[in-house]
């Protein structure tokens, strides 16, 4: 299941539903991990990337933030139902398809990138570390959660 993103398109639709256990898992994350990320920056106003936003549950908590949101995943079907949520409660979060190896933004287009379950399902890590780096503006903050990180070994 390492880069599967079919799962996500299955359950598109549901996204926002309560009917996927594992979705509302991870939408159940989102207060804690920003619970922690409060404390290492004021969102307001700040141009913030999702790097793998999936369905868009991080992107419109930092949008209730006062956040300038935009959200970035692989998945197409997902993209789609975090925009059709977004429409449908007026948020203005831009969501774009795409992976952290090859980020479609100019050089220093963000104060922050959030990126939570992602690292560990990622290609090439290296690549989207440098990525991450490249689209943020100096003194800008990576903020990450992730499962343990293995090598190709094991």
């Amino acid at each position: 299941m390492r880069n599967d993103l079919t799962i996500y398109g299955k359950v598109a639709d549901q996204w926002w539903s309560d009917e996927i256990r594992w979705v509302r898992t991870l939408e159940n994350l989102v207060p804690g991990r920003l619970t922690w990320m409060d404390r290492q920056i004021d969102w307001s106003g700040r141009d913030v990337l999702d790097l793998g936003c999936a369905g868009g549950f991080m992107a419109e908590a930092l949008d209730d933030r006062g956040a300038c949101v935009t959200g970035i995943d692989p998945a197409a079907d997902a993209i789609a139902a975090a925009r059709a949520h977004a429409a449908q409660h007026g948020r203005g979060i831009r969501y774009d398809v795409g992976v952290g190896e090859d980020l479609p933004y100019p050089d220093a287009s963000f104060d922050a990138v959030v990126c939570v379950d992602v690292l560990e399902h990622v290609q090439d890590l290296s690549r989207v570390l440098s990525e991450v780096m490249r689209c943020l503006r100096p003194g800008g903050m990576f903020l990450f959660d992730t499962a343990l990180l293995r090598n190709s070994d094991g």
